[in-house]
């Protein structure tokens, strides 16, 4: 049985050219366009036509790249109701995530404890607190945040990860659900 998240999609990535394909999926992972190349140079197949196909694709060129990629992939991602958010800087993906969170609606003091936290993490791990926004609150998101500021580099770097992979997830369920 087909997934739902497949049936009636406007894209089918086996038959788009290079620049099709990069332009609708390259910015899945935040600009980070290369994971998007990557896939296509390997050639595309209607295993790729699916959300998982495309996804495990996509995912499998970033589980197997080095460290220094996967950092840079991690530093592409903008702080969570951070500078950009505030002066409009973001991605139109993450300006739609955060604010079905209402991150853009957040009180006086928990943007400023969203900046500490942002602050802290980055300077403990070297790159910004990830996580899936999508079906959470603001109130869910600080709380997660807490618990994570602590973690140790290798637990948080997998975790951010895994936080990226979700979010790419839910990224290609979406442009493949769009009418």
């Amino acid at each position: 049985m087909m997934e739902a998240a497949n049936e009636n999609r406007r894209y089918m990535p086996s038959h788009m050219n290079r620049d099709e394909f990069s332009d609708v999926f390259g910015g899945v992972y935040e600009h980070s366009p290369w994971i998007a190349e990557a896939v296509y140079a390997d050639g595309l197949t209607g295993t790729q036509d699916t959300v998982a196909g495309l996804h495990d694709s996509l995912r499998t060129v970033v589980d197997e790249a080095d460290e220094d990629k996967k950092r840079a992939l991690l530093r592409a991602h903008p702080d969570l109701a951070g500078r950009l958010a505030v002066t409009g800087e973001l991605t139109a993906e993450s300006t739609s995530e955060q604010a079905n969170a209402q991150l853009d609606k957040c009180t006086p003091e928990e943007l400023i404890e969203f900046q500490s936290l942002n602050d802290r993490y980055n300077e403990a791990f070297g790159f910004p607190y990830i996580l899936a926004v999508r079906g959470r609150n603001r109130q869910e998101i600080l709380e997660d945040f807490r618990s994570r500021v602590d973690n140790n580099a290798e637990a948080e770097f997998a975790q951010a990860l895994k936080q990226v992979h979700r979010i790419a997830l839910l990224r290609i369920e979406s442009l493949f659900q769009e009418n």
